[in-house]
């Protein structure tokens, strides 16, 4: 894994790349590659490369209307593979973020083409396949990706990111110059302008993260999953290039739950077994769920020694995971690592606030960060379950809409007079996603659309709670979060109400909240994490098959534990959903109280410019005093308030 920036001038006339400047950029993303650093400058009629410690003697010559800068982390061609990297006569350069699972064979057919390889790595690939088919070449390629690349011949520079996002990509472009990133902080470190986007702090609101192609600051922008963009002297042009197919034009007649259940083990297999190619130690992130579970049994089928897994707990009882992980831990014979985190929030925050560059609260990045950290001390490379809530059906709200139908059949005075009412009433628990805090969640978007409903269930603040949070004078600036959502929505109209929610889901929800917690924790720590579950041939074939495959009845992920069922113990395969949370809610009243206090204090609040601090005093009245559950209200305006203090500075 490594972090890639650049600069790319439109035209040259006096407007040059600085070496300097790109080695700056550069060196602010070090903890994605502490292996190693590359800079390459072209302009001019000249070309500067420089690599490692040799860097600084060319800052001064180095120039031209291109840079591409590189930071490294060694998974694969340890000896050989620094980048910037460039075809046979230097006229393709390549700097790349991820890994190209069947490198191996395109590569292959490449060298009887003709291609002539200097290095065995899987960035090199890329390149000579670019030679042959140009943007097009990126439909050849299954891993996960973030790359640019520059074609002196034509002046042309090509972004790409992988089919869900899984690598992080950002740019921005003013109509003459062009800055890119794996991380908005390199772009920073040569954008003048920083304007906060009140659009997306809106949405961030509502989503507890900012969904793309936005980012905070208006002037810089997420390259989509699935997207590329080009640049030239005709300027930027963005291009979808790859969509999950959508099942309403697929060929594939009915399927018996046992022939599904089939190909979809021979596909995960393939997928795991692919995956563990490297050249450095590799374990795999294990939280005791079925995701993380199924690739610890697929992983023990091909290796040659004990699997390494890695799980973490924690004190309280709810939120604690480690019995599940030892029983798959066990059943599987890996060499198993755990550690019960007693997490000192108050120190590890700032590091939450930098390694994610915008506003971003989902408080399970706590966790992630602990294990990825463990993980770390052992290997440089694990795989990850991530995903498989998304391409499988596994969370509540899918459930949720069902059991919505249902309950709509109830006479309207006995849903609204008495069961809301109940539901409301019911005690606040700081239990892992409580009961009370389910059926609440649940009566208020039960009686809303389905799509509304969907969105409603993962809303922190709605529409009408941002209003009365708003300092006046904001209040006018608004537009409906849910059309974030509603956009995909439309997209997938004529399908089924549950192709509808992954769809979104994988658009939305995974990219830009579940993938970016996973790509800045794990490189916080230097760690390369991949998600097997997001092979795309595999998410294809998933989302190919009826949804009563998916979710049969309430059960959730019906066809991956059909697939499990005899390698899995049957406590895993039919045991509750798990994930990586954390009791923000306690955190809030204890050991955080006086933090909490300090960022959200009225003084702090007009500081910032943004919220009422009346409004805001009234959130953590009523949380302090149990009458309601505001620990991810809270969450997402601490995360707020920590950020634009730094980002202030």
């Amino acid at each position: 894994m490594c972090g890639i920036a650049g600069v790319w001038f439109r035209d040259g006339g006096n407007q040059e790349v600085c070496l300097s400047a790109l080695a700056r950029m550069c060196k602010v993303l070090g903890h994605r590659g502490p292996d190693g650093q590359g800079l390459y400058v072209q302009g001019g009629g000249r070309r500067t490369l420089a690599f490692g410690e040799d860097i600084g003697s060319h800052l001064e010559e180095g120039r031209g209307r291109i840079g591409l800068a590189h930071r490294r982390l060694s998974i694969i061609d340890l000896s050989t593979g620094a980048q910037p990297l460039h075809n046979e006569d230097r006229s393709v350069w390549i700097v790349f973020n991820g890994e190209i699972y069947n490198y191996g064979d395109l590569r292959v057919q490449l060298e009887a083409r003709g291609h002539r390889f200097t290095t065995r790595s899987d960035t090199e690939t890329i390149v000579h396949l670019y030679e042959d088919e140009g943007e097009e070449c990126v439909h050849r390629l299954n891993g996960m990706f973030a790359f640019a690349i520059w074609d002196e011949r034509r002046e042309r520079l090509l972004l790409v990111r992988d089919r869900f996002g899984i690598k992080p990509l950002f740019y921005t472009w003013d109509g003459r110059c062009l800055l890119f990133g794996s991380e908005i902080k390199a772009i920073l470190e040569a954008l003048p302008e920083r304007e906060i986007d009140l659009d997306a702090l809106h949405d961030y609101l509502s989503l507890n993260y900012v969904p793309g192609p936005s980012t905070i600051y208006r002037a810089v922008r997420k390259l989509e999953p699935g997207w590329l963009l080009t640049g030239d002297q005709n300027g930027v042009r963005l291009a979808r290039y790859w969509d999950l197919p959508s099942r309403s034009g697929s060929t594939r007649g009915r399927v018996r739950t046992e022939e599904a259940a089939e190909e979809l083990l021979d596909r995960l297999r393939r997928a795991v077994a692919g995956q563990m190619v490297s050249d450095v130690p590799l374990g795999v992130l294990l939280s005791g769920g079925l995701d993380s579970s199924t690739l610890v049994a697929l992983m023990s089928e091909v290796s040659g020694r004990p699997v390494r897994t890695f799980s973490i707990g924690f004190d309280e009882a709810s939120y604690n995971e480690l019995p599940a992980a030892r029983l798959v831990a066990s059943r599987f014979g890996t060499d198993h690592s755990e550690l019960v985190v007693r997490p000192d929030v108050r120190d590890l925050l700032p590091t939450l606030v930098r390694s994610f560059d915008e506003p971003f609260a989902d408080s399970s990045a706590i966790p992630t960060y602990y294990v990825s950290r463990l993980a770390r001390s052992s290997v440089t490379v694990a795989l990850g379950g991530d995903g498989g809530d998304e391409v499988f059906a596994g969370y509540h709200t899918y459930a949720a809409t069902k059991l919505a139908g249902a309950y709509r059949w109830l006479p309207s005075p006995l849903r609204r007079w008495i069961i809301a009412p109940l539901a409301r009433r019911l005690p606040t628990s700081e239990s892992k996603v409580s009961f009370d805090y389910k059926a609440k969640r649940f009566v208020e978007g039960a009686e809303l659309p389905p799509e509304r409903a969907h969105f409603s269930w993962k809303v922190i603040f709605d529409e009408s709670a941002k209003q009365r949070l708003y300092r006046p004078g904001r209040r006018e600036r608004s537009h409906d979060s849910f059309g974030v959502f509603g956009q995909y929505f439309a997209q997938r109209r004529a399908e089924a109400p549950l192709d509808r929610m992954q769809y979104v889901d994988l658009k939305v929800y995974l990219p830009d909240d579940i993938l970016t917690k996973v790509d800045r924790m794990s490189m916080a720590n230097s760690l390369e994490v991949r998600v097997p579950l997001l092979d795309h041939e595999v998410v294809e074939f998933v989302m190919s098959l009826p949804p009563s495959l998916r979710m049969s009845g309430f059960a959730k992920k019906y066809v991956l534990k059909q697939a499990m069922r005899t390698l899995l113990p049957a406590s895993v395969v039919g045991g509750r959903k798990r994930g990586f949370n954390v009791p923000v809610g306690r955190w809030i009243r204890q050991e955080l109280r006086d933090m909490v206090g300090d960022y959200l204090s009225p003084t702090a609040l007009r500081r910032q410019g943004y919220f009422d601090p009346d409004a805001v005093g009234e959130v953590l009245r009523r949380h302090d005093n149990r009458q309601a559950d505001y620990s991810r209200n809270l969450w997402v305006l601490l995360m707020f308030a920590m950020w634009h203090e730094r980002q202030s500075r």
